[in-house]
């Protein structure tokens, strides 16, 4: 038995209490239990031996569940779970869950080998609060590029709604983004999006449907508001005609910001995304920023717009915030926003 499975659990349950999801962690709880009387879960984790924690394995196993529950490969679990159920109950789903999980080892092997990945939408709020302090001083085109986008749901973030009870902006579409807003609102200003480009590492192709369906499986099953959030952003990038390309973020943002235009300005953007590269790509990224910013002109400005952990930003280690901030040149001149969790359930303006 690996202990560090367990206390993996333990603190994977928590945070999903936390932030808004009893079922995933009731779930969670299920998987530390079997694991430690030698279940299914024990069987299907008994190989692994890289850190549980860095691997998010808690959440890749919940992943499978609800992927085979949006496949409906199990009918009556599908509608026991949350997504279907109001009045959903754990001691209901778990044998079903677990009898699915004894006929499908192989395939839930093969599925948690893969890192769980998101394309959480209500960050878009946050980033937009950046965007608008910028669009305040500069009224000529913008083009973005926007690393780490997974599968780009967010290049789309000015065709979103947004609302506060301060503070409101976009056009009304099938993207709802709200958040409990503190403080003073950003500026209200108009921003005039050119061109927008995106990579990852790893991009995840909505137009695949085993693809849409691994990413929509990582959304918690009992929060309905973030299901269709994702649904309606899905449906915009489709329309849109949205490409990821794959490529690795230090080198695409060097030839793309080497061959940027000198009439517009350019923001680049990501969130919940420079912690995961290792510290040898996350410096070529950061030195790539500050060496085009070192070139940008007042006719031809850059801007860097960021939704990160403070413990990285600003080195505070033991900071269990997100910050939202954008530094612009010429000049290099950086600016926090505000602070928020990675799910944006609450923004604190500055």
């Amino acid at each position: 038995m690996n202990d560090k499975i367990l206390a993996h659990f333990a603190e994977q349950a928590m945070y999903c209490e936390m932030f808004g999801s009893p079922f995933t962690a009731q779930l969670i709880q299920r998987f530390s239990e079997d694991y430690e009387r030698g279940g299914p879960i024990a069987a299907l984790l008994n190989d692994w031996n890289t850190n549980p924690r860095a691997d998010a394995l808690a959440l890749r196993l919940a992943g499978y569940f609800h992927a085979a529950v949006l496949a409906n490969r199990a009918p009556e679990l599908t509608a026991h779970y949350p997504s279907n159920l109001a009045n959903w109950s754990i001691e209901d789903i778990w044998p079903l869950a677990l009898a699915l999980l004894e006929r499908e080892l192989n395939t839930a092997a093969q599925f948690i080998r893969s890192a769980p990945q998101t394309n959480e939408t209500r960050r878009s709020i946050a980033l937009l609060a950046a965007f608008l302090t910028f669009a305040d001083t500069w009224k000529g085109e913008v083009d973005m590029l926007e690393i780490g986008a997974s599968a780009g749901l967010n290049l789309n973030w000015d065709l979103f709604t947004y609302k506060t009870k301060s503070w409101a902006w976009g056009a009304e579409g099938p993207v709802q983004i709200d958040t409990d807003w503190t403080g003073p609102a950003p500026p209200l200003a108009d921003i005039n999006v050119r061109h927008r480009a995106a990579c990852d590492l790893n991009p995840l192709d909505i137009g695949d449907p085993a693809q849409l369906l691994q990413l929509k499986s990582y959304i918690w099953p009992d929060q309905p508001e973030r299901l269709a959030r994702f649904d309606g952003a899905v449906a915009l990038a489709r329309e849109a005609g949205v490409q990821v390309e794959r490529a690795d973020a230090a080198e695409w943002l060097t030839q793309k910001l080497a061959q940027r235009a000198t009439d517009a300005a350019t923001i680049v953007y990501h969130s919940v995304f420079l912690q995961y590269p290792p510290r040898e790509a996350r410096t070529a990224i950061i030195d790539a920023i500050t060496s085009a910013g070192g070139r940008a002109t007042e006719k031809a400005p850059l801007a860097w717009v960021r939704l990160e952990p403070e413990a990285l930003t600003d080195n505070l280690r033991d900071s269990p915030r997100m910050v939202i901030d954008i530094t612009t040149w010429p000049g290099e001149h950086r600016k926090i926003i505000g602070y928020t969790d990675g799910h944006v359930r609450a923004v604190y303006a500055v």
